[in-house]
């Protein structure tokens, strides 16, 4: 624990997942209930896209009711839509936009300054800039905006933050400062960062992208489409409860909890250690001094049949969060009748439902109509410049090789040649006569 001992000296950093962004909920609670001075005693909060949302309630005290409710409510609204992610009523920037203006404390701004680390991409450059000094509540909501925009799944016109246009953070630094040996990263992604799920496949190859590793497998492929895509809440609540089991094996593998509780779920007692044999359960070549135990066992949500027992606040939050519409109305379009009728009736309703939703975007757009335009009309100029200054350099290029291939020196024959003498004709009279 000796990397632990002094405040200050460790930051955690979330990945950017999408709608899994449950899964940094359930490790937050998990390192708030089992090890509360990791999160006391963090410098700093770093994230991208929704791991920065998470980030922020660390930061601000939000309680875990909150965010699971709030992230459940996206969940399920997806779901209620017919055409889930493509329906013109899925508005994800304007949703989390009234979330935070809603639920952020009005001192935000004074609990994020040099705690709270948001990465961002500037556009169209693709520069990443991780902010972490906050003049108001407005721009800490600005910047958390810019972190979960993603180009055309949220929108055309990227937001702006103290003047420049920026886009997803995960685009170009998905997990910041996940090399620095301080930092205790999280990603819901199997990979090779502390917190995660830890795969069953036996393909070791890795990808590095957006400054994150990233596991090839069906497993990760599958999260990916997730975090886009969400499931059922029951499933997406799943992803939660995964992430506070991953968080407790971590801590038991640095031995920062009381007592083996995993060992508990999937056996009696943990094994003994072998006499006489150092290291055979702890690795002690660590470098900042904290030894792993690796023998601490990987457990899965089906393995634990009564997830209250672990964490009955989790819990309870989860179960709430997925409660849906109890009303008549709301239980048939939910049932297979309804559904079907949904999908039947889409032909004359989706056209309605798109002016009605087309038109909200439209009213709640015209503030920031002057300033979007000016900014497009000024992209449309830096790019016709590109353009023409490049088709510029191709033609003074092409004219310079018309140009000086005439003046090229004629090939000269060969020196023997040139001094060879001409054949001369004889005379008339010279020429042999024919025999007389």
């Amino acid at each position: 624990m000796s990397c632990f001992e002094k405040e200050g000296s460790w930051s955690l950093s979330f990945a950017g997942a999408g709608f899994l962004g449950l899964y940094h909920v359930g490790v937050t609670h998990c390192l708030r209930q089992r090890a509360p001075r990791l999160l006391r005693g963090a410098r700093r909060f770093y994230g991208s896209s929704s791991g920065a949302l998470v980030a922020v309630s660390v930061v601000s005290g939000l309680s875990v009711d909150l965010c699971c409710s709030r992230l459940m409510a996206m969940i399920k609204q997806v779901e209620q839509l017919s055409l889930g992610i493509f329906h013109p009523a899925f508005m994800p920037i304007e949703t989390i936009r009234q979330d935070l203006q809603d639920w952020l404390p009005a001192d935000v701004h004074i609990l994020a300054s040099q705690r709270l680390g948001i990465s961002l991409t500037h556009w169209p450059d693709g520069e990443n800039v991780v902010v972490t000094d906050f003049a108001t509540r407005d721009e800490v909501i600005e910047a958390l905006v810019c972190s979960v925009y993603f180009p055309f799944y949220c929108g055309t016109i990227p937001p702006t933050f103290r003047g420049k246009r920026y886009i997803d953070g995960a685009l170009s630094n998905n997990l910041p400062f996940a090399d620095s040996p301080s930092a205790i990263t999280v990603s819901p992604f199997h990979g090779t960062v502390d917190i995660c799920p830890q795969s069953s496949s036996a393909s070791i190859h890795e990808l590095n992208a957006f400054n994150a590793n990233f596991q090839i497998s069906t497993e990760n492929f599958f999260l990916g489409i997730t975090s886009l895509i969400p499931c059922s809440p029951e499933v997406m609540a799943d992803s939660c409860r995964q992430g506070y089991l991953d968080a407790l094996r971590f801590l038991e593998r640095r031995g920062l909890t009381k007592e083996p509780v995993l060992w508990s779920l999937v056996s009696k007692e943990p094994p003994a250690p072998a006499d006489g044999a150092p290291g055979a359960a702890h690795d002690g070549g660590q470098e900042a001094g904290l030894s792993l135990n690796w023998t601490v066992p990987n457990v899965l949500v089906k393995d634990v049949p009564d997830f209250e027992q672990l964490s009955p606040e989790l819990e309870a939050a989860l179960k709430k969060a997925c409660l849906r519409d109890p009303s008549a109305w709301a239980s048939f379009c939910r049932s297979g009748p309804g559904r079907v009728l949904t999908y039947l009736l889409l032909p004359c309703t989706l056209p309605f439902e798109y002016v009605y939703f087309r038109s909200r975007r439209l009213v709640a757009w015209l503030p920031d109509v002057p300033a979007d335009l000016w900014w497009m009309q000024g992209l449309l100029r830096s790019l016709a410049l590109e353009v023409y200054s490049r088709m510029k350099d191709q033609l003074l290029r092409l004219v310079g090789l018309l140009v000086t291939s005439p003046l090229q020196p004629k090939a000269t024959p060969p020196k023997d040649l040139a001094k060879e003498p001409r054949p001369t004709h004889q005379a008339s009279g010279d020429r042999a006569s024919p025999a007389q």
